[in-house]
């Protein structure tokens, strides 16, 4: 697996070469170019390592690839060539938004450079007709044929992962029961009293119904309920009938849960029992009741009442009886009136930052915040049912519901500032390599380490030279509104800006973003940025070349470039093929304060 990792890591020099000829780089540069991917200390220590982010890497290259292929081949439209590169550009996109997310700012590159283009036919005045099958061809390429591909790296995901695993319960309990080997999968159908339940939210990313021993610390002081995402013992609920009302568990036959059945719900772990009143708000949202467990089965309290509502049925079998999986239900209090609901809103640190569940009066019986279903039914008098045969899911289903799972996950990832430890750091101080990150836990002698610092001589000329290229900009676009002519050959700076417009767009759309992002953030997530700013930084060197230098002063500049690349790599190769030695021995190699190589600026 480390190998394959690897592979694609190998194929990014190649890209990087295949990359600067398509954007009419001389051939000495574009060999400086690939250099400098292969001479990035952080590129390479990363295709070590069995993570997503170098299959990221190549799939951008890819896309970059193919991108200036196909604008190099724009005056031929609708040839073979062009319609090559057409394909091969989309089919880099659904690869590259099939690894990581991260690659969606690929597509926001390839979809800004396709506006340009067809924004630049319309004031040419291109005939309409030739307009709307540019339009028509690009529609399909770079829209149609990177979805499918999106898609059928999901339709694979199904077929191959169809077992049972610790990551199920992110997912609904329909999908869940659909997976081999899972304890849904067999289970009593229709629901008891006096059965075990587990009740799970509609709402996404709520969770299941929760308890735990500990109380509110304002309102009540009663027990606290909670809605838990994980699978847990304190999911567990017994579902009962009110006080008064009994019959012999044993001895008599198991009675099915209806519609508009007045039930309690008893806590298996601590045996309180599900209540609400009107005295206390919730703790965090306003206009609802707060919702605890409190007392113990035939206590006459009714506020440990709850009327069962179904909604909705999803399996073929229609009629008044609460189902596991299939019924979708609400639970109304019934002195109150209002909706048992959870709204994905979390409590603070003294509720573990579970999310809160409420008595709301302002749902409605269908909202997702207030419909519940029956996860896990266990009654050993009731036989169990195949629920594979009775839930019926498709791909579009799973297809959704997996991408708004991933969606949570990935919004969940908040840093905690409290806790800022060696490995996170911010988007500012990436271009500067601020902060290299340790990239295993043990930092002791004998253990081999990696640290992924970037070669420092590239990554801080490739910032320099993507932070003054709107400067540039400006001085050129000054020097011809004032009429200075300008040294250019024939069609040569119509593919300088053509060029430099996609490789430093390319770096700002990978880079920027990360601003705006409230999730973790890691060093490692820089490198497609920075993929773009050496490819640039080698464009650059080629333009200063061309244009101030002559004869063999050219080679020795590009030299000089590359020796220098190779010789940084080699002081900081210990650090990135693993070092097993005393890391203080390599404390020569630290070239900033912030530099946690030998002495961590955290406690870790």
């Amino acid at each position: 697996m480390r190998q394959f990792t690897a592979m694609f890591g190998i194929g990014l020099v190649p890209l990087a070469y295949v990359a600067c000829h398509q954007l009419n780089m001389s051939r000495r540069a574009c060999v400086l170019a690939a250099c400098f991917v292969l001479l990035d200390n952080a590129l390479c220590v990363m295709s070590r390592f069995i993570l997503l982010d170098e299959s990221l890497l190549f799939f951008t290259a890819a896309t970059l690839c193919s991108v200036a292929g196909l604008q190099n081949a724009r005056h031929q439209a609708f040839s073979r060539t062009w319609w090559r590169w057409l394909l091969l550009t989309g089919a880099s996109l659904g690869l590259v938004a099939s690894c990581k997310w991260v690659g969606f700012l690929t597509i926001a590159l390839v979809g800004l450079y396709t506006i340009g283009e067809l924004f630049t036919m319309y004031i040419e005045c291109v005939a309409v007709r030739t307009v709307a099958r540019h339009f028509m061809a690009r529609v399909l390429c770079l829209i149609a044929i990177p979805f499918l591909i999106y898609a059928a790296c999901f339709k694979m995901h199904f077929m191959v992962l169809n077992r049972s695993g610790s990551g199920d319960a992110r997912m609904p309990p329909a999908f869940q029961a659909s997976l081999k080997g899972s304890p849904l999968g067999k289970q009593p159908f229709t629901v008891m009293y006096d059965s075990q339940l587990t009740l799970r939210s509609m709402h996404a990313g709520s969770g299941m119904l929760h308890s735990h021993a500990h109380r509110f610390p304002e309102g009540s002081g009663q027990q606290q309920i909670t809605c838990y995402g994980h699978k847990d013992s304190n999911n567990e609920w017994i579902i009962a009938r009110p006080r008064g009302v009994g019959f012999n568990n044993t001895a008599d036959p198991p009675v099915p849960v209806r519609h508009g059945d007045v039930v309690n719900l008893m806590h298996q772990q601590t045996k309180a029992v599900l209540h609400a009143h009107r005295a206390f708000a919730a703790p965090v949202t306003a206009g609802a009741y707060e919702v605890t467990a409190y007392g113990r089965l035939g206590w006459k309290d009714r506020n440990n009442d709850w009327r069962v509502e179904i909604v909705r049925e999803q399996s073929r079998i229609v009629n008044s009886e609460l189902h596991a999986i299939t019924t979708q239900f609400n639970l109304r209090h019934v002195p109150t009136g209002c909706l048992l609901s959870a709204e994905a809103v979390r409590l603070p640190s003294w509720g573990f930052g579970q999310t809160e569940v409420t008595c709301s009066r302002q749902n409605a019986s269908g909202a997702a915040t207030s419909l519940w279903v029956v996860e896990k039914h266990v009654n050993s008098r009731v036989p169990k049912t195949d629920m594979r045969k009775l839930v019926k899911r498709s791909f579009v289903e799973d297809f959704v519901e997996l991408n708004l799972a991933m969606a949570r996950s990935n919004n969940a990832l908040v840093p905690d500032r409290d806790k800022h430890n060696h490995l996170e750091s911010d988007a500012w101080s990436w271009p500067f390599l601020v902060y290299p990150m340790r990239l295993l836990g043990s930092w002791k002698e004998g253990d081999i380490k990696y640290y992924e610092v970037g070669n420092p001589l590239l990554w801080w000329s490739s910032a320099l030279c993507c932070l003054l290229f709107p400067l540039q900009l400006l001085f050129h676009f000054a020097r011809k509104q004032r009429g200075v002519p300008a040294q250019w050959a024939p069609g040569e700076e119509l593919h300088y800006w053509n060029g430099a417009k996609l490789l430093w767009g390319g770096w700002a759309l990978h880079y920027l973003p990360f601003f705006l992002f409230g999730r973790v953030l890691y060093l490692h997530h820089y490198l497609p940025s920075l993929y773009f700013a050496l490819l640039l930084l080698a464009f650059e060197i080629d333009y200063f070349c061309r244009h101030v230098l002559r004869g063999r002063l050219q080679n020795v500049v590009l030299a000089l470039w590359a020796v220098g690349a190779l010789a940084v790599f080699c002081w900081f190769a210990p650090l990135t093929f693993g070092y097993s030695g005393a890391i203080e021995e390599l404390k020569y190699r630290k070239w900033l304060p912030t530099w946690n190589i030998y002495e961590d600026r955290h406690v870790m």
